[in-house]
């Protein structure tokens, strides 16, 4: 609990095996209530591995959703455990688990209802391993995220990601798109309504296990995430209506 609120950590996990056990250690079960992993039809032995670490909240996709509907499973777990704090932390330890008590502490003490870790405030994403092209990328669609949402966001694309369950409640997260672009639609969804977002520093780290998407699945994501901001602001005018809003 943190200010007499309950903690999930959810897991969205696909062949993770080899990661999830050093990211569920680093967790701060002093503050941290429950943790739920739903494994997306993983080839390898994620839910053995979640099962042995003694993961008490394991749902298993018998088919893969994507990513998005990974989260989904997650957030509707949450709220059915009664989560008032939940925060997604990838198992394949691209993000530390030592920031979860700093993301908590800003939600649970109504700083901001959801906050995001940056891998690029504080430069670290290049000192993390990200490829020059993720990179440059990366800063082009904050950009033109940015003046299209009105917002000032440091990254729209971090996969590490804490709410307010107010937050989860409000709005259509299950309208969202079950592949990559599920979290831009996502944040665009919590701006919609209205709702800030804080962000902290957050390193992060590439390597072998940790899970990236290739180039062509790059691109269709770019192009997702400009399709996003563009509805998101053709909706704001009263041009036009989605299914998100």
């Amino acid at each position: 609990m943190f200010n007499n609120k309950k903690v999930i950590v959810v897991l969205p996990a696909y062949n993770a095996a080899k990661t999830l056990e050093i990211t569920y250690n680093e967790i701060p079960f002093d503050i941290v209530d429950e943790v739920v992993l739903v494994d997306d039809a993983s080839k390898d032995e994620t839910v053995a591995k979640a099962k042995e670490l003694g993961i008490k909240h394991i749902i298993s996709h018998q088919k893969n959703k994507g990513y998005g509907g990974n989260q989904k499973s997650c957030y509707n777990k949450a709220l059915e455990l009664g989560g008032d704090i939940v925060v997604m932390l990838h198992p394949d330890y691209q993000y530390t688990p030592m920031l979860l008590p700093a993301m908590i502490s800003i939600i649970g003490n109504d700083v901001y209802p959801v906050v995001f870790g940056s891998r690029i405030l504080g430069n670290g994403a290049l000192k993390g391993g990200m490829p020059m092209y993720k990179y440059i990328a990366n800063r082009f669609l904050t950009l033109v995220q940015n003046i299209l949402l009105g917002q000032k966001l440091s990254e729209y694309h971090t996969g590490y990601r804490a709410f307010s369950k107010e937050v989860l409640q409000s709005i259509k997260y299950e309208e969202c798109n079950d592949d990559f672009v599920f979290d831009n639609e996502m944040a665009a969804q919590i701006f919609y309504k209205g709702y800030q977002i804080g962000e902290v520093t957050c390193p992060t780290k590439y390597f072998e296990e940790a899970s990236s998407i290739n180039f062509s699945r790059s691109m269709k994501y770019g192009l997702g995430c400009l399709k996003t901001s563009l509805v998101y602001r053709l909706c704001k005018w009263g041009l036009m209506k989605s299914k998100l809003y």
